[in-house]
């Protein structure tokens, strides 16, 4: 192992920022593109009730994948403090509990949605052939959901010590898997939409064994589980990652109203909304992983109480957002009909996803703000702004807007009405956290809790798990060493 400090307080936050975003969306891409090529072959078997089905197991997934997410925020969230304030023992401690949470809280929910998926389809809109076949693949996905848990957590762990390479690897070594056991699977085999679900499993294996055996053996980030340590510190993984958790969750939870708004149109245009659903990961993949490369840059400034470094950081990574998603449209806009006729959309389906590149988006800047504030909430003690944002938006933010499109544009409407919220609170979300960001850089301090022997840096009231979270990983032990590998 290398001795160094910890590397993003120091020298250029936008090299960082690319560093860690290109990284970090190789391996996104890795796996994303793989969901695409999933879709791809569905499509080429001609039935349009298969990649409707699809569609609807995708949305029930996405909803188990947001809940990982959420562990996960909470595994860069506190270990990258902790190395920032040069407490490496803690970092350690709460890798081991993360993880052991991350793994309890997902095979809860994986029984409890496998028990109820004809009921959790039914209430999206699926039915018939398209409602029995997407059962038969979440019969088979569902269960590998704490393996997924797992691995996104320890990729976490990695980005969190500074290793984006070994994080991207570990996805890539997942989506080549996949990639090759998907038209194995589903021509040579015919196992159709099965396969594609058992190939998806082999792959978040693939993912959990090349993201743990570093965290182990390369940076001693994990230890055998303590009862008694876990339960000392489920507390404080609590304060982030049940709002992390609710704050992902959000977002499958307006994508399942979308969807179930949709669905009254016809399957055509389900199976055309699918396809959007796996095309929007990989052409926007930077955004999605700028939102968790810039968890730990954020992280680390904020234990080493570096404030100025923060506010540079949010206007890079906004910079970056708003360049990638304009050049994106651009090509998406021209090539269109190249991605209609890939997946061999007519009709409905076809429509759907032409409206999506010529108008729908660019309204992704606005998503990209929103991810780039729900990390930095998250990063900054302040987990409940993000969680209060995502819910609104997947709510309040989405139902009415796509009610009002539906009626006045039928389905395509219901992008229209999405895109329309999805600019409403981008939006909002920067303006509160520049405003918070502004009151950590004049360093004003409140008690909490009115216990003068607990002080936090900002003007707004912390609650008790905040102050509690804030005390713990930021308060630096001058006189401990710090261990951990460079960065590729």
């Amino acid at each position: 192992m290398s001795n160094h400090g910890a590397k993003f307080v120091e020298g250029s936050t936008m090299k960082h920022i690319l560093v860690m975003t290109g990284a970090g969306s190789v391996g996104l891409m890795g796996l994303f593109v793989v969901d695409l090529l999933d879709m791809l072959f569905i499509s080429m078997l001609g039935q349009v009730e298969l990649a409707a089905a699809i569609g609807f197991a995708g949305t029930l997934t996405f909803f188990s994948t947001s809940i990982s997410i959420g562990t996960s925020i909470a595994m860069g969230a506190l270990v990258s403090k902790a190395i920032g304030a040069k407490q490496r023992q803690k970092a350690r401690e709460f890798g081991t509990s993360v993880v052991l949470t991350a793994f309890l809280i997902s095979t809860i929910v994986s029984v409890v949605m496998f028990i109820y998926i004809p009921e959790l389809l039914h209430a999206i809109g699926a039915e018939g052939v398209a409602a029995e076949r997407a059962a038969d693949y979440l019969r088979i996905l569902i269960p590998s959901g704490p393996i997924l848990s797992l691995a996104m957590s320890c990729g976490s762990g990695l980005r969190a010590a500074g290793d984006a390479k070994r994080s991207m690897w570990s996805k890539l070594y997942g989506g080549i898997v996949n990639a090759a056991l998907d038209p194995l699977f589903i021509f040579v085999f015919g196992w159709n939409v099965e396969g594609a679900a058992i190939a998806s499993v082999i792959a978040r294996c693939t993912v959990l064994f090349f993201s743990i055996y570093p965290l182990i053996k390369e940076y001693d980030l994990l230890a055998m589980p303590s009862l008694s340590r876990w339960l000392g510190h489920l507390k404080t993984i609590c304060a982030i990652a049940v709002p992390a958790i609710i704050t992902n969750t959000a977002t499958p939870i307006g994508n399942a109203i979308i969807t179930a708004f949709i669905a009254k149109f016809g399957e055509d245009y389900v199976a055309g909304f699918a396809v959007i659903g796996r095309l929007v990961p990989v052409v926007f993949c930077i955004v999605f992983a700028l939102s968790g490369a810039i968890g730990p840059i954020i992280g680390q400034n904020f234990g080493a109480e570096r404030f100025d470094r923060i506010k540079d950081i949010l206007k890079n990574s906004i910079l970056v957002t708003v360049s990638y998603v304009v050049v994106v449209c651009i090509i998406l806009y021209f090539a269109q009909g190249l991605i209609i006729d890939a997946f061999k959309l007519t009709g409905d389906a076809s429509l759907i996803v032409a409206t999506f590149c010529t108008f729908i988006a660019v309204s992704y800047i606005f998503n990209g703000t929103l991810f780039v504030a729900n990390a930095s909430f998250n990063n900054l003690g302040k987990p409940l702004y993000s969680t209060a944002l995502n819910l609104s938006k997947a709510t309040i933010g989405t139902y009415p807007f796509v009610y009002l499109g539906s009626h006045l544009y039928g389905a395509v409407g219901v992008l229209y009405g999405s895109a329309v919220g999805t600019v409403f609170f981008g939006s909002l979300a920067i303006v509160v956290l520049r405003r918070h960001i502004t009151h950590l850089m004049r360093g004003e301090e409140l008690t909490v809790d009115d216990d003068p022997s607990i002080k936090c840096v900002n003007t707004q009231p912390f609650c008790s798990h905040d102050a509690m979270l804030i005390e713990e990983v930021t308060a630096a032990t001058k006189n401990s060493e710090d261990e951990y590998a460079k960065n590729a």
